[in-house]
């Protein structure tokens, strides 16, 4: 395969090391890789937003800062002397061949599934280096509860430790509801905490066997919500009334127009 050359991405890269110059913007030049960890994940939950939209060009333009704050890392990280973006770039073209022996190998597989186990094996014959060697290893500490909680659980699937369907996992739901409710009666809140983070965690295992990503699914639940919110305040703004002195079966009539409407 002929190599390609991008003048854009090797442009980037000479902008920042000279926003990083002596000459270049103090802004830029105090930052540090724990000043620029909000950035990071402020534009990676840009990037969904603007996917979720299908607004391509806003989807441009939110990768491009999403690529200049790991360009940001690199340059931080060449400045001290650790690693440079090509060995940033080597690392995960390392990582992809070695993964993915069925194309770059002789490895033989017969669908995705088998993609995704022989993908797995790999993951835990490269761990065998790394102190933590656990098949839950790799899922960020400091990931959003939700997302870390479902990839616990796909962790966990590939060695077996699943249920069968999803009807099983609904049974699961279940149960894990009337424990939370068997508590409400109580003032226990550390055991309302437990059960309804046991609910939670069950939950995001149904949206994996469902094949939906429970992060997106609450994600789109969140902006019906507000959309259907926004929805009550503008009836009642209209109708000169105000939402503080409006009455619950009100509210509850506008959220069902609300739903009718916007769907």
């Amino acid at each position: 395969m002929a190599e390609t050359s991008h003048p854009a991405f090797a442009r980037l890269v000479e902008i920042m090391a000279t926003l990083r110059g002596p000459q270049g913007c103090p802004w830029d030049r105090a930052q540090t890789p724990d000043t620029l960890k909000p950035y990071l994940i402020e534009e990676t939950y840009e990037v969904l937003e603007a996917l979720e939209a299908r607004d391509w060009h806003a989807f441009k333009e939110e990768l491009g800062d999403l690529l200049l704050q790991i360009v940001f890392h690199a340059q931080l990280m060449t400045e001290a002397g650790a690693f440079t973006i090509d060995d940033v770039a080597q690392a995960i073209v390392d990582k992809l061949i070695r993964r993915h022996p069925h194309v770059f190998g002789k490895t033989q597989v017969k669908d995705a599934e088998e993609v995704v186990r022989n993908w797995a094996r790999l993951k835990a014959e490269e761990k065998q280096a790394r102190a933590d060697r656990s098949v839950l290893a790799g899922v960020p500490q400091g990931a959003p509860a939700l997302i870390r909680a479902q990839r616990l659980g796909e962790k966990a699937a590939r060695v077996g430790f699943d249920w069968p369907a999803a009807e099983a996992v609904l049974a699961k739901v279940h149960e894990e509801v009337q424990e939370l409710a068997a508590t409400l009666a109580t003032q226990d809140t550390e055991r309302h905490e437990h059960e309804l983070g046991d609910l939670l965690l069950t939950l995001t295992s149904l949206a994996r066997h469902l094949n939906i990503d429970a992060e997106t699914a609450l994600r789109k639940a969140t902006k019906r919500f507000s959309a259907r919110f926004r929805y009550i305040e503008t009836r009642l703004a209209q109708q000169g009334e105000d939402i503080y002195a409006t009455s619950p079966a009100r509210l509850e009539e506008l959220w069902q127009e609300a739903k009718q409407t916007l769907g």
